[in-house]
């Protein structure tokens, strides 16, 4: 199919190809928590240490948060249908690599490659919906993603579960990883014939120079975060030095590409768009929460109140419930309520917190965990309703020309906000479980409520890129309407 349909008359096929992109989007949230379900199976299986391990996971987490503004760029240069029918492609590749990997250094490979395939699908997703869903029906679109990832995290435990329960411990592991490939071949065969071509930009050069340096930059920033939950080692703070260097250089070129008009991998005028540079600073400040509490949840279940991993999949539903119940109700009034709706979520999900740390310290220590789960529901429903209303609010100004560029730069940041959290609340937590005291009782109540402290922080600083955001917005309407900009040399 050539086009999907314009905007006068568009195709109603393309909630289908929603549908397709979501599939593929699913298919890479879910390798996250499968993966970390299946550790204790692939550790028998292949004689891997905690350090390997370790990799198995962090190497898809870095090798995915170093690709989105490179992928968006050659989606939107190249076509993103064809950018994803790649990143599937090689997602189901690499998936096949991993299942069949003979030693643990293999499955390390296998997982940053597709690390790298998944981070090549995601900004064509963003992409494509501001491609094909004008108007309201964006936040709707959105609203469906925002779904799909409450279901990945939601499912993806007890998915990894049955498999290796039909599997068994030794081919279970494998098993996981397998099922990407029938799901990839499925995904490419939907997507050539519902997906939109994307329309000529013409030709542009890669600004190859600027994704190194970007590149090694964000490898500095993810590697002293993914390293520090091993190691918990200070010296990796150093590695910031260098980020912030070679992020400076990045961005003096890109702004002197910009002003020249030289095929810049990020054109800097997108952050001329308050709307765009307020949601990107709202992801790099609410991500750490999202992801730093969910972590800090395993270990206070698995550790502290001795469950299985499986039992501690099924602790945190909840959470996974809220935000997928909540996302699509989000997604259908964020055009209509606007940043305000962002605000009230990000409140939401900060009273559930504290509600959480309350209970975890004062409630009963019989069933526990189901005590919790109300206060895991609010938080999951404040995450639903900011996550995917931010994306909607944050891409709707933006040009569709470069659509998935703005979508990979959006998501960089939330994988640096993820990387972030789990490093920072961590070390809170751990810092908070070394200096208690000996015969003082379970520790893991009180580490758990340190973190929430940690996470409030982030917390409030998304709360004030929020609300200033809000207050400019409201003074820009009471004034005259801005001269329009020139349109984007893409």
């Amino acid at each position: 199919m050539a086009e999907t349909g314009t905007a006068e008359e568009p195709d109603s096929r393309r909630w289908f190809a929603l549908l397709t992109c979501c599939s593929a989007l699913f298919m890479t949230l879910l390798d996250v928590s499968v993966t970390n379900v299946a550790l204790p199976s692939i550790a028998d299986a292949t004689g891997a240490g905690p350090s390997g391990l370790q990799w198995v996971v962090s190497g898809y987490t870095l090798a995915f948060g170093l690709v989105p503004v490179l992928a968006g760029r050659l989606g939107d240069d190249h076509g993103r249908k064809t950018m994803f029918q790649v990143g599937v492609a090689s997602f189901a590749v690499t998936s096949m690599l991993a299942a069949l990997a003979p030693t643990v250094g293999f499955l390390i490979a296998a997982r940053v490659l597709q690390g790298l395939a998944g981070g090549l699908i995601n900004p064509q997703v963003s992409g494509l919906v501001q491609q094909m869903f004008p108007g309201p029906e964006r936040g709707r679109a959105f609203g469906v993603l925002g779904t799909t990832v409450g279901l990945g995290t939601a499912l993806g435990p007890l998915v990894g579960g049955v498999l290796i329960a039909i599997g068994g411990s030794d081919f279970g592991w494998r098993l996981a990883f397998l099922v990407n490939v029938p799901v990839g071949v499925v995904v490419i065969l939907l997507c050539r014939r519902l997906l939109p071509s994307h329309p000529p930009v013409g030709r542009h050069r890669l600004d190859v120079a600027g994704a190194l340096v970007l590149g090694v930059a964000l490898f500095c920033v993810l590697f002293a975060c993914v390293q520090y939950d091993q190691l918990h080692d200070p010296r990796l703070a150093w590695l910031v030095v260098p980020a912030a260097v070679l992020l400076g250089v990045f961005t003096a070129r890109e702004r002197r590409l910009t002003r020249e008009r030289r095929d810049p991998l990020v054109d800097v005028r997108l952050f001329r768009k308050p709307s765009y540079t307020a949601g990107v600073l709202l992801a790099l400040f609410f991500f750490p929460a999202m992801a730093g509490l969910p972590l800090v949840l395993a270990l206070f279940y698995q550790r502290g109140l001795g469950y299985t991993a499986l039992q501690s999949a099924l602790g945190v539903t909840a959470y996974a419930a809220g935000s997928a119940i909540a996302a699509p109700l989000a997604g259908r009034v964020v055009v209509r309520v606007g940043r305000p709706l962002v605000v009230g979520a990000a409140l939401t999900f900060g009273l559930g917190a504290i509600a959480l740390a309350v209970i975890a310290t004062h409630g009963p220590n019989e069933r526990l965990a189901l005590a919790m789960a109300p206060a895991l529901f609010v938080m999951g429903a404040g995450q639903g309703a900011l996550v995917t209303p931010n994306q909607t609010l944050t891409l709707m100004d933006v040009d569709p020309v470069i659509g998935s560029t703005a979508g990979g730069v959006l998501q960089t940041s939330q994988r640096i906000g993820l990387a972030l959290g789990q490093a920072v609340i961590g070390a809170v937590f751990f810092a908070a479980l070394d200096t208690a005291e000996e015969g003082a009782g379970n520790p893991y109540p009180t580490a758990l409520a340190f973190a929430v402290g940690a996470a409030l922080c982030f917390i409030v600083l998304a709360l004030v890129v929020s609300v200033v955001d809000l207050a400019l917005a409201r003074r820009r309407r009471a004034q005259v309407p801005p001269t329009v900009e020139p349109p984007f040399s893409g």
